[in-house]
């Protein structure tokens, strides 16, 4: 095992993948600068310069070159260092990429496209540079929806969509890229739609998502100290969702707490709320409690970005209510963004 930021197995999976497969070539605003997309896209640039370049800030169209190129049999892999921008191309992702199959019935070939979406957060990214569209996305049958919140499961899950027939929307949040972690000397692709357990734990079946993940293992450390178990579900991609691993939780925990980037009104909380109500209601000892965003768009402002945006201690809190037990002051648990910008 190797100590890996997150942005380096990224990288490495992109080399790897590349190295393999000539088919795949990778484009999107800055990904050729020496910056290299905060350092993940820098090694292919280098390494496979006629295979990296940027590409002009035309979404909508850049989306539909990338099925053509795939529709013939290339490898798309097209970033962008917002998720936001990611709007732009729903027309071609949504009535195009993720139907191919479904409309020519598996005759016109497969689009085995890859798009890096980046989630902004600090440096007063602001409502238009923080948003995290993995839910909506997720809606759409055909598309594969990844939030990976590990640096192995970065790099493994990464492999696997760079294989993958079909399209895929890799999630990664820009907070997440300074985290480090073991990855494998040699490591295999991830299957999709196997969630992960972070912390082993049996009062409570805490899931969360990309970022909130760090932040429940953060306060599943916290709470072990004062006696409270929680298991910590990673679901690594919410497009297949494992729910089997999430309602077999719940039936050893009876308590659940869904922790997601996004508002949680139509959003993957949501979902997995209304999942473990269908399926294992009986279970349950309490209701289930969301943890998402504020119902609003994201602000600015260093002071009212720090409230807006969920963290361990609120993760700590929630559970330690929901269990109806009186715990020790859990603000002090909170750890410090490194990301200070710019951009």
């Amino acid at each position: 095992m190797r100590i890996r930021k997150y942005k380096e197995a990224i990288s490495e999976a992109m080399v790897e993948a590349m190295t393999k497969d000539d088919q795949i070539f990778v484009t999107g605003h800055a990904v050729a600068y020496p910056s290299g997309i905060f350092g993940s896209t820098a090694e292919v640039a280098e390494r496979f310069p006629d295979r990296v370049f940027d590409c002009p800030s035309m979404e909508n169209a850049f989306a539909g070159i990338a099925v053509g190129a795939a529709a013939m049999g290339k490898r798309p892999v097209y970033v962008y260092p917002r998720a936001d921008f990611m709007f732009l191309s729903f027309d071609n992702l949504l009535n195009l990429a993720c139907k191919w199959r479904y409309m020519f019935g598996g005759n016109a070939g497969r689009v085995p496209i890859v798009l890096r979406a980046i989630v902004g957060k600090g440096w007063g990214q602001g409502a238009t540079h923080s948003q995290s569209p993995h839910a909506p996305l997720a809606h759409f049958p055909g598309l594969t929806v990844v939030l990976p919140s590990t640096p192995a499961d970065a790099k493994g899950l990464l492999l696997n969509a760079l294989q993958a027939d079909h399209p895929v929307v890799f999630f990664e949040h820009r907070t997440l890229f300074e985290t480090e972690g073991e990855v494998p000397d040699t490591m295999e692709p991830i299957p999709f739609g196997k969630a992960r357990i972070l912390r082993e734990g049996g009062d409570l079946t805490l899931v969360a998502t990309s970022l909130m993940a760090l932040e429940a293992t953060i306060a599943a450390d916290e709470l072990e100290k004062q006696g409270i178990g929680v298991e910590v579900i990673d679901p690594r991609t919410i497009r297949p969702l494992d729910e089997e691993a999430i309602l077999r939780s719940v039936a050893k925990t009876g308590h659940l707490i869904v922790a997601d980037t996004s508002w949680e009104l139509c959003g993957f909380s949501s979902e997995v709320a209304a999942l473990v109500s269908e399926k294992g209601f009986h279970h349950l000892k309490a209701p289930v409690r969301r943890i998402a965003l504020a119902n609003c768009p994201a602000p600015v402002s260093l002071p009212l970005e720090s409230a807006f945006y969920p963290k361990a201690s609120t993760l700590a809190s929630a559970a330690l209510a929901l269990l109806k037990k009186e715990g020790a002051d859990v603000a002090g648990i909170d750890r410090e963004d490194y990301f200070k910008g710019p951009y």
